[in-house]
Protein backbone atom coordinates (compact mmCIF):
# COMPACT_ATOMS: atom_id res chain seq x y z
CA UNK A 1 0.00 0.00 0.00
CA UNK A 2 0.94 3.44 -0.35
CA UNK A 3 4.99 2.50 -2.20
CA UNK A 4 5.14 5.72 -2.94
CA UNK A 5 5.42 6.39 1.05
CA UNK A 6 8.24 3.82 1.10
CA UNK A 7 10.97 4.37 -1.77
CA UNK A 8 12.28 8.03 -0.38
CA UNK A 9 14.21 7.43 3.06
CA UNK A 10 11.92 9.13 5.59
CA UNK A 11 12.72 9.84 9.08
CA UNK A 12 12.58 7.30 11.55
CA UNK A 13 11.35 9.90 13.90
CA UNK A 14 7.77 11.52 14.23
CA UNK A 15 4.90 14.35 15.38
CA UNK A 16 1.82 13.10 16.45
CA UNK A 17 -0.79 15.93 16.85
CA UNK A 18 -4.57 15.82 17.95
CA UNK A 19 -6.85 18.26 19.09
CA UNK A 20 -5.98 17.20 22.59
CA UNK A 21 -2.26 16.20 22.84
CA UNK A 22 1.20 15.77 20.81
CA UNK A 23 3.44 12.92 20.81
CA UNK A 24 7.34 13.09 19.58
CA UNK A 25 9.02 9.68 19.33
CA UNK A 26 11.58 7.15 17.57
CA UNK A 27 11.55 4.09 16.74
CA UNK A 28 13.82 1.03 16.90
CA UNK A 29 13.93 -1.95 14.97
CA UNK A 30 13.58 -5.03 16.89
CA UNK A 31 12.95 -7.81 14.39
CA UNK A 32 11.70 -8.90 10.90
CA UNK A 33 8.30 -6.55 11.13
CA UNK A 34 8.73 -5.79 14.69
CA UNK A 35 9.66 -2.15 16.00
CA UNK A 36 9.89 -1.33 19.55
CA UNK A 37 9.80 2.71 21.27
CA UNK A 38 13.25 4.02 21.24
CA UNK A 39 12.21 7.42 22.90
CA UNK A 40 8.79 8.85 22.87
CA UNK A 41 6.67 11.51 24.87
CA UNK A 42 3.03 12.94 25.01
CA UNK A 43 2.04 16.16 26.57
CA UNK A 44 -1.69 17.23 26.80
CA UNK A 45 -2.85 20.31 25.22
CA UNK A 46 -4.86 22.73 26.26
CA UNK A 47 -8.67 23.11 25.35
CA UNK A 48 -9.16 24.73 22.11
CA UNK A 49 -5.56 25.49 21.18
CA UNK A 50 -5.95 22.95 18.34
CA UNK A 51 -9.48 22.85 16.58
CA UNK A 52 -9.16 19.95 13.32
CA UNK A 53 -11.40 21.09 10.70
CA UNK A 54 -10.90 20.78 7.05
CA UNK A 55 -12.05 24.26 6.05
CA UNK A 56 -11.61 26.17 9.49
CA UNK A 57 -8.24 27.75 10.45
CA UNK A 58 -6.91 24.92 12.95
CA UNK A 59 -4.35 26.85 15.51
CA UNK A 60 -5.75 28.99 17.66
CA UNK A 61 -1.93 30.51 18.57
CA UNK A 62 0.72 28.90 16.64
CA UNK A 63 3.55 30.58 19.67
CA UNK A 64 1.75 28.44 22.56
CA UNK A 65 1.66 25.34 20.20
CA UNK A 66 5.14 25.94 19.13
CA UNK A 67 5.98 25.89 23.12
CA UNK A 68 3.68 22.27 23.16
CA UNK A 69 5.79 20.94 20.53
CA UNK A 70 9.44 21.91 21.94
CA UNK A 71 8.56 21.00 25.31
CA UNK A 72 7.31 17.10 23.38
CA UNK A 73 10.40 16.94 22.38
CA UNK A 74 12.84 17.57 25.04
CA UNK A 75 10.49 15.69 27.02
CA UNK A 76 10.96 12.71 24.18
CA UNK A 77 14.97 13.41 24.37
CA UNK A 78 14.76 14.04 21.01
CA UNK A 79 16.10 18.18 21.00
CA UNK A 80 18.85 17.59 18.41
CA UNK A 81 16.69 15.75 15.78
CA UNK A 82 15.59 18.04 12.85
CA UNK A 83 13.79 15.27 10.07
CA UNK A 84 10.71 14.45 11.17
CA UNK A 85 7.74 12.73 9.42
CA UNK A 86 4.22 14.34 10.93
CA UNK A 87 0.50 12.80 11.69
CA UNK A 88 -1.86 15.47 11.71
CA UNK A 89 -5.42 15.06 12.77
CA UNK A 90 -8.17 13.24 10.81
CA UNK A 91 -10.23 15.76 10.59
CA UNK A 92 -7.68 18.25 9.03
CA UNK A 93 -7.61 15.91 6.05
CA UNK A 94 -9.95 14.25 3.92
CA UNK A 95 -9.69 10.95 2.11
CA UNK A 96 -11.16 9.19 -0.71
CA UNK A 97 -10.85 6.55 -3.75
CA UNK A 98 -10.83 8.48 -7.17
CA UNK A 99 -12.18 6.49 -9.78
CA UNK A 100 -11.10 7.32 -13.49
CA UNK A 101 -14.51 5.83 -16.20
CA UNK A 102 -13.04 3.98 -18.78
CA UNK A 103 -11.87 5.28 -21.94
CA UNK A 104 -10.44 8.26 -20.32
CA UNK A 105 -7.59 9.23 -21.98
CA UNK A 106 -4.03 10.54 -20.42
CA UNK A 107 -4.51 14.11 -21.44
CA UNK A 108 -7.61 14.13 -19.65
CA UNK A 109 -6.82 11.90 -16.60
CA UNK A 110 -5.14 14.74 -14.57
CA UNK A 111 -8.61 17.31 -15.32
CA UNK A 112 -11.04 14.00 -14.35
CA UNK A 113 -9.20 13.66 -11.39
CA UNK A 114 -9.12 17.35 -10.22
CA UNK A 115 -12.77 17.67 -10.92
CA UNK A 116 -13.32 14.28 -9.26
CA UNK A 117 -11.08 15.65 -6.00
CA UNK A 118 -13.55 18.15 -5.68
CA UNK A 119 -16.73 16.34 -6.21
CA UNK A 120 -15.24 14.34 -2.81
CA UNK A 121 -13.48 16.71 -1.18
CA UNK A 122 -15.88 20.05 -1.50
CA UNK A 123 -12.90 22.57 -2.12
CA UNK A 124 -11.34 23.71 -5.07
CA UNK A 125 -8.27 21.45 -6.19
CA UNK A 126 -6.55 24.65 -7.04
CA UNK A 127 -6.91 25.20 -2.57
CA UNK A 128 -5.50 21.84 -1.64
CA UNK A 129 -2.32 19.83 -1.74
CA UNK A 130 -3.62 16.16 -2.79
CA UNK A 131 -1.60 13.35 -2.41
CA UNK A 132 -2.85 10.75 -5.05
CA UNK A 133 -1.19 6.74 -5.26
CA UNK A 134 -2.57 4.60 -7.93
CA UNK A 135 -4.37 1.28 -6.49
CA UNK A 136 -5.53 -1.98 -7.80
CA UNK A 137 -8.53 -1.22 -10.53
CA UNK A 138 -12.28 -2.05 -9.35
CA UNK A 139 -14.19 -4.72 -10.65
CA UNK A 140 -14.86 -3.32 -14.10
CA UNK A 141 -10.98 -2.58 -14.76
CA UNK A 142 -11.60 1.19 -14.35
CA UNK A 143 -8.26 3.16 -12.76
CA UNK A 144 -8.62 4.12 -9.58
CA UNK A 145 -6.33 6.45 -7.17
CA UNK A 146 -6.84 6.47 -3.09
CA UNK A 147 -6.18 9.66 -2.60
CA UNK A 148 -5.78 12.33 0.82
CA UNK A 149 -6.26 16.04 0.63
CA UNK A 150 -5.13 18.79 2.74
CA UNK A 151 -6.46 23.02 2.09
CA UNK A 152 -2.93 24.57 1.42
CA UNK A 153 -4.08 27.35 3.90
CA UNK A 154 -4.58 24.65 6.58
CA UNK A 155 -1.00 22.99 6.10
CA UNK A 156 0.53 26.13 6.25
CA UNK A 157 -0.30 26.64 9.50
CA UNK A 158 1.39 23.57 10.59
CA UNK A 159 4.27 23.94 8.52
CA UNK A 160 5.07 27.49 9.21
CA UNK A 161 5.52 26.40 12.76
CA UNK A 162 7.98 23.55 11.37
CA UNK A 163 9.82 25.93 9.92
CA UNK A 164 10.04 28.25 12.72
CA UNK A 165 11.30 25.05 14.67
CA UNK A 166 13.87 24.87 12.50
CA UNK A 167 12.65 21.38 11.10
CA UNK A 168 12.36 19.79 7.82
CA UNK A 169 9.20 17.49 7.27
CA UNK A 170 9.40 14.68 4.94
CA UNK A 171 6.19 13.35 5.19
CA UNK A 172 2.91 14.49 6.32
CA UNK A 173 -0.25 12.18 6.92
CA UNK A 174 -3.92 12.31 8.55
CA UNK A 175 -3.90 10.02 11.60
CA UNK A 176 -6.20 7.42 10.31
CA UNK A 177 -3.92 7.17 6.84
CA UNK A 178 -0.78 7.03 9.31
CA UNK A 179 -2.53 4.04 10.95
CA UNK A 180 -2.86 1.99 8.49
CA UNK A 181 0.83 1.23 8.12
CA UNK A 182 0.09 -1.16 10.75
CA UNK A 183 -2.47 -3.53 8.87
CA UNK A 184 -0.21 -3.30 5.95
CA UNK A 185 1.46 -6.41 6.90
CA UNK A 186 -1.82 -7.88 7.70
CA UNK A 187 -3.53 -7.65 4.88
CA UNK A 188 -2.41 -10.18 1.87
CA UNK A 189 -4.92 -13.23 3.12
CA UNK A 190 -7.78 -11.94 4.46
CA UNK A 191 -9.52 -7.89 4.48
CA UNK A 192 -8.86 -5.69 7.73
CA UNK A 193 -10.48 -2.72 8.61
CA UNK A 194 -8.75 0.55 10.70
CA UNK A 195 -11.82 1.76 13.18
CA UNK A 196 -10.12 5.68 14.49
CA UNK A 197 -12.25 7.66 16.77
CA UNK A 198 -11.76 11.96 15.71
CA UNK A 199 -13.30 14.95 18.17
CA UNK A 200 -16.37 14.16 15.83
CA UNK A 201 -16.84 10.55 15.10
CA UNK A 202 -14.37 8.51 13.44
CA UNK A 203 -13.30 7.14 10.26
CA UNK A 204 -12.82 3.82 8.61
CA UNK A 205 -10.62 2.00 6.38
CA UNK A 206 -10.61 -1.02 4.55
CA UNK A 207 -7.74 -2.61 3.28
CA UNK A 208 -7.54 -5.38 0.76
CA UNK A 209 -4.40 -6.83 -0.37
CA UNK A 210 -2.98 -4.26 1.51
CA UNK A 211 -4.48 -1.22 -0.80
CA UNK A 212 -7.72 0.88 0.37
CA UNK A 213 -11.22 -0.74 -0.85
CA UNK A 214 -13.92 1.44 1.12
CA UNK A 215 -13.00 4.94 2.79
CA UNK A 216 -15.93 6.65 5.22
CA UNK A 217 -15.51 9.29 7.60
CA UNK A 218 -18.52 9.40 9.84
CA UNK A 219 -19.49 12.46 11.86
CA UNK A 220 -21.79 11.38 14.82
CA UNK A 221 -21.84 11.99 18.57
CA UNK A 222 -20.23 9.34 20.71
CA UNK A 223 -24.00 7.93 21.89
CA UNK A 224 -24.54 7.54 17.73
CA UNK A 225 -21.14 5.92 17.16
CA UNK A 226 -22.49 2.23 17.98
CA UNK A 227 -25.11 2.44 15.53
CA UNK A 228 -22.62 3.88 12.93
CA UNK A 229 -20.56 1.22 13.26
CA UNK A 230 -22.69 -1.44 12.69
CA UNK A 231 -24.09 -0.30 9.95
CA UNK A 232 -20.89 0.45 8.42
CA UNK A 233 -19.95 -3.44 9.07
CA UNK A 234 -23.40 -4.89 7.39
CA UNK A 235 -22.58 -2.62 4.52
CA UNK A 236 -18.85 -4.42 4.20
CA UNK A 237 -21.05 -7.54 4.34
CA UNK A 238 -23.40 -6.91 1.69
CA UNK A 239 -21.08 -5.12 -0.60
CA UNK A 240 -17.45 -7.07 -0.40
CA UNK A 241 -17.64 -9.76 1.48
CA UNK A 242 -17.16 -13.01 -0.34
CA UNK A 243 -15.68 -16.02 1.91
CA UNK A 244 -15.29 -18.11 -1.84
CA UNK A 245 -13.00 -16.04 -3.25
CA UNK A 246 -11.16 -15.66 0.39
CA UNK A 247 -12.13 -11.54 1.10
CA UNK A 248 -13.83 -11.65 4.01
CA UNK A 249 -12.89 -9.41 6.95
CA UNK A 250 -11.61 -11.18 10.06
CA UNK A 251 -9.95 -8.56 12.12
CA UNK A 252 -9.76 -4.73 13.21
CA UNK A 253 -7.49 -2.01 14.22
CA UNK A 254 -9.58 0.13 16.77
CA UNK A 255 -7.51 3.38 17.53
CA UNK A 256 -9.21 5.60 19.90
CA UNK A 257 -9.05 6.59 23.75
CA UNK A 258 -13.05 6.63 23.56
CA UNK A 259 -13.15 3.10 21.60
CA UNK A 260 -14.49 0.40 23.51
CA UNK A 261 -12.75 -2.85 21.83
CA UNK A 262 -15.09 -5.22 23.59
CA UNK A 263 -17.96 -3.53 22.27
CA UNK A 264 -16.63 -3.41 18.50
CA UNK A 265 -16.52 -6.95 18.78
CA UNK A 266 -20.26 -7.59 19.98
CA UNK A 267 -21.01 -5.10 17.40
CA UNK A 268 -18.93 -7.44 14.92
CA UNK A 269 -20.59 -10.44 15.81
CA UNK A 270 -24.30 -8.96 15.80
CA UNK A 271 -23.64 -7.45 12.20
CA UNK A 272 -20.97 -10.02 10.43
CA UNK A 273 -22.63 -13.26 12.32
CA UNK A 274 -19.42 -14.13 13.88
CA UNK A 275 -16.77 -11.71 16.54
CA UNK A 276 -13.69 -10.12 14.44
CA UNK A 277 -10.47 -9.88 16.16
CA UNK A 278 -9.25 -7.13 17.40
CA UNK A 279 -5.68 -6.69 17.08
CA UNK A 280 -3.62 -5.85 20.00
CA UNK A 281 -0.64 -3.61 19.48
CA UNK A 282 2.18 -6.82 19.37
CA UNK A 283 0.20 -8.50 16.80
CA UNK A 284 0.55 -5.74 14.50
CA UNK A 285 4.64 -5.19 15.10
CA UNK A 286 4.72 -2.62 17.62
CA UNK A 287 6.15 -3.28 21.14
CA UNK A 288 5.00 -0.78 23.76
CA UNK A 289 6.92 -0.78 27.36
CA UNK A 290 4.85 -1.42 30.76
CA UNK A 291 4.82 2.51 30.91
CA UNK A 292 3.26 5.71 30.35
CA UNK A 293 2.47 5.62 26.78
CA UNK A 294 -0.39 4.87 25.54
CA UNK A 295 -1.46 3.10 21.71
CA UNK A 296 -4.29 5.25 20.47
CA UNK A 297 -1.61 8.29 21.14
CA UNK A 298 1.18 6.54 19.43
CA UNK A 299 -0.20 4.51 16.61
CA UNK A 300 -0.36 7.01 14.13
CA UNK A 301 3.16 8.62 14.88
CA UNK A 302 4.64 5.65 14.84
CA UNK A 303 3.39 4.13 11.63
CA UNK A 304 4.91 7.03 10.02
CA UNK A 305 8.25 6.50 11.56
CA UNK A 306 8.33 2.78 11.21
CA UNK A 307 8.55 3.98 6.92
CA UNK A 308 11.64 5.29 7.97
CA UNK A 309 12.87 1.62 8.12
CA UNK A 310 11.67 0.54 4.41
Amino acid sequence: MLSVLTEPNYPKAAIGLEKDSVTALALQKEGRGSFGIKQAATIELPSNLLNPSFLEKNITNPSELRVFLEEAVVTSGLMNQKLWSVSLPSNTARSAILTLDSGAVKTESEEILDWKAEQSFGAPAAELRITRQKIAPDKEGKTRYFATAVKLSIIDEYETIFENLGWKTGLILPRAVSETRWLVDNSADTDSMLISSQNDGFTALLLRRGEPAVVRSVTCTVSERDDEIYRLLMFYNDRFADDRSGNFLDKLLVVGKDMVAAKIKEISAEALGTALRILRPEEVGLNIPASSLNFDDIAAPAGLAAYGYR
